[in-house]
């Protein structure tokens, strides 16, 4: 009878360890995501984590920003950009998994103005924005000397005739959001912003979309990150599904495939 209530003790001591696995939540998937993407993917890591009970943990800020600090070693298991050269930088620097790389959204470049205001413009090759600005306006950007939301806006005033008219007049951001947040605080008259960005701030108004021919193709890669979570790869699929796609449609994101 004691032999037979040892042997049960070690078994249940030998078993514990594989209970308390079984118990243990599964660890969180950390993003690294465009600023502009803050409400979309937030909505897709929802659903996903109910879907699947994985947690996803997000660090939104500047692509320049992400891309150096993955570059660095920062703890990231995927990242999704707001433009190409960010994710090549990141990708040179030999941080990410190349053969998982896929663009997954574009998005548009709108003219804003806080939600209040009268302004009316048509942006086309050399609009008076400067004289919208008024005497001591200024234009809310990404800041164009790292920010993609900033250098696509110069590029596209550039080649629309209007950027020396305004390149002294700017109110530089770190990112897109923050550009953003000076319109509709009121802190700047006019911003350039994506499209989607401005859906998702009540207190600014679209002005106006600019032609997709005044800049590069808005493109969002996302790719993951070398020596991350493997269960990365499972969100990292179901960005590219029927149901995040929706999502992303959804808040004003056009998609691919």
């Amino acid at each position: 009878m004691y032999r037979r209530t040892l042997l049960f003790s070690f078994a249940a001591l030998a078993a514990a360890p594989l209970a308390t696995a079984r118990a243990a939540p599964p660890a969180p998937i950390t993003v690294f995501a465009a600023a502009s993407l803050t409400d979309a993917m937030q909505a897709v890591a929802r659903t996903y984590t109910q879907r699947t009970g994985v947690p996803v943990r997000f660090s939104f800020a500047s692509s320049s920003l992400l891309a150096r600090q993955i570059e660095s070693g920062a703890k990231a298991d995927v990242f999704v950009s707001a433009d190409l050269a960010w994710m090549d930088h990141a990708q040179k620097a030999g941080r990410i998994d190349a053969g998982s790389r896929r663009t997954l959204l574009r998005g548009r470049l709108a003219l804003i103005a806080p939600a209040d205001a009268r302004v009316s413009l048509k942006v086309a090759p050399r609009f008076p924005l400067a004289q919208a600005l008024g005497a001591t306006g200024r234009l809310a950007v990404g800041d164009p000397a790292y920010v993609p939301a900033g250098i696509y806006a110069q590029t596209a005033l550039t080649r629309l005739g209007v950027w020396p008219s305004v390149q002294g007049r700017l109110a530089r951001a770190d990112n897109v959001r923050v550009a953003l947040s000076y319109v509709a605080r009121h802190a700047a008259p006019l911003g350039i912003v994506y499209e989607t960005d401005a859906w998702a701030e009540k207190g600014v108004r679209i002005v106006g979309i600019f032609p997709e021919t005044s800049h590069p193709p808005i493109d969002y890669p996302a790719a993951l990150v070398r020596g991350g979570n493997p269960a990365a790869r499972g969100f990292a699929a179901y960005l590219q599904s029927p149901a995040a796609k929706a999502t992303f449609r959804r808040y004003g994101f056009r998609t691919f495939g």
